[in-house]
């Protein structure tokens, strides 16, 4: 059961301000792929997100230096600062390579996987507002079985954009450059299935 002081709400904040920006830069990802090639905006808007990101996990992990009393414990806080703060740095890294790489066309499962991660990311901030209040796993499950769900889907849509890039006749630079893409993506969607992981573990052990 977690005993709050009122500073502790300031934790909360952070968690929700990162996870929103998750939402955030999982939104201007799916606006990239839609808006192909005129994606010049989308990648600003999430360069912006990543920053405040950024910004909010510099803050949480000043506090929680300076805090003597924690909402839970300090690796916990520790790891989800770090992992929401990945998926954010990930999406980033990904959107910068649409200009790296010269990318020709967009492929269709790509923004397919761009729906998969606004869910997966949306869930992710349904679970971690949840987190304020909760005091028990019923409180978050349904969350967390989503967010598992989607992971799944997620590497069922990767599993195909695979097979389809190796069965030949698309020229080696292409299947190098959307490889890497479709890694990137797929990873953002792990690591929300991570950050479930961790708010069912905080979950566990403070209920």
């Amino acid at each position: 059961m977690f005993n709050l002081l009122p500073r502790d709400t300031v934790f909360f904040d952070l968690f929700e301000g990162m996870s929103g920006h998750g939402v955030g830069v999982a939104t201007n990802l799916a606006q990239l792929a839609q808006s192909f090639p005129d994606i010049t905006a989308s990648i600003q808007r999430i360069r912006e997100e990543e920053h405040a990101a950024d910004q909010l996990a510099h803050q949480a992990l000043n506090r929680l230096d300076r805090t003597f009393i924690t909402p839970f414990d300090r690796e916990d806080i520790h790891t989800l600062v770090g992992e929401l703060d990945d998926i954010v740095d990930g999406v980033d890294a990904l959107a910068k390579r649409f200009p790296l790489f010269h990318v020709k066309q967009m492929e269709e499962t790509f923004v397919k996987q761009t729906g998969v991660l606004i869910k997966a990311t949306s869930t992710v901030d349904q679970a971690v507002r949840l987190l304020r209040k909760s005091r028990k796993l019923s409180d978050l499950s349904d969350s967390l079985i989503e967010i598992h769900h989607l992971e799944s889907v997620g590497d069922d849509n990767h599993h195909a954009a695979m097979s389809r890039l190796f069965q030949g006749g698309i020229e080696t630079l292409e299947v190098l450059k959307w490889k890497e893409l479709y890694d990137l993506i797929e990873d953002a969607i792990d690591g929300c299935e991570d950050v479930g992981n961790t708010l069912e573990r905080i979950v566990l052990k403070n209920g």
